[in-house]
């Protein structure tokens, strides 16, 4: 919180005035010790794997003494940006291509330095990312075996000639992102019959398609589902969906001295197949969250002594 002083008490003059200024300058102190030791607000958007990854960002912290609060499943992209850009929330678990499709729906770059600095270039003053993990989570097409196989359906370009019966789900975004919707039409030329608005890559998802109110889902692809059900992921033989490595997004005046080593330590060993196992832990096997970070971090070397 910062203090101010009152304009009256400014005007007092003789020994109030220096009795103002020096409550002035005891106000200026408070206000510096208070900003230094406030807590790093670490926050999620609203689907496991990122809630997992916010755990795991704020036990890094904390692991280097730094106070933390947590603020989970805040909601889609659009809203939780938000939250960071104005600096209420001070990290978050982003995904670089994903979130450069949000701040520039034209992009074209589909390698990871390429997508990290067009995303740095992006960004307001106040805001940056960190370095990539080389665990990625990318979207992916998703049809059930029966269908793929009636079908021939091995790669996103074998929807062109089906795709006019099919129906896609998918969350509300995912139909006017270009990592979605609008490049299924640019890139690959496909316009479906209709479009189902689900969760993000949840259950509500999964069921839509073992269900048959969806033929073609986008889930991504550590989602513990695919391979529980055995569903198809189609390869995506054009690149729409570029890379997808997880990476800290946050708020350069929130975070400090010594958070950013902590988040980009994170990275340097976080990779695709230990985000994935993470996701069958805790989705399919129900373990607690906090658990899964905590252990992963102590066997690397980041958790708490």
């Amino acid at each position: 919180m910062r203090f101010g002083v009152d304009g009256a008490r400014t005007r007092i003059v003789g020994a109030a005035l220096a009795v103002a200024l020096a409550a002035t300058g005891a106000l200026g102190a408070c206000s510096s010790s208070s900003k230094s030791g406030s807590k790093v607000v670490v926050g999620s958007a609203a689907f496991p794997e990122n809630v997992l990854l916010m755990e795991i960002y704020a036990q890094a912290l904390e692991a280097k003494g730094i106070s933390v609060d947590r603020k989970a499943n805040v909601g889609q992209r659009d809203v939780l940006y938000g939250q960071v850009k104005s600096e209420a929330i001070t990290v978050v678990p982003e995904y670089n291509g994903a979130l450069l499709a949000f701040l520039d729906k034209t992009s074209q770059q589909t390698t990871t330095d390429a997508v990290d600095q067009a995303v740095t270039a992006k960004l307001p003053s106040n805001l940056q990312i960190l370095q990539p993990a080389a665990a990625q989570d990318r979207d992916a097409l998703v049809v059930t075996q029966a269908l793929a196989a009636k079908d021939n359906l091995k790669t996103i370009s074998d929807l062109a000639p089906v795709a006019k019966d099919l129906v896609l789900g998918s969350a509300p975004e995912f139909k006017t992102r270009q990592q979605g919707v609008l490049g299924l039409k640019s890139v690959y030329g496909l316009e479906f019959q209709d479009f189902k608005a689900l969760d993000n890559a949840g259950p509500q998802t999964v069921s839509a398609l073992q269900h048959g109110d969806a033929d073609v889902v986008n889930l991504y692809s550590t989602t513990p589902a695919i391979k529980t059900y055995g569903f198809v992921v189609l390869q995506d033989d054009k690149n729409l969906f570029g890379v997808q490595n997880v990476v800290p997004l946050v708020s350069k005046k929130g975070l400090p001295a010594g958070g950013a080593d902590a988040l980009n330590a994170v990275s340097a060993k976080l990779d695709t197949a230990t985000l994935t196992t993470f996701m069958e832990q805790v989705v399919a096997q129900k373990k607690d969250t906090a658990d899964v970070a905590n252990g992963w971090l102590k066997s690397v070397g980041l958790g708490k002594a």
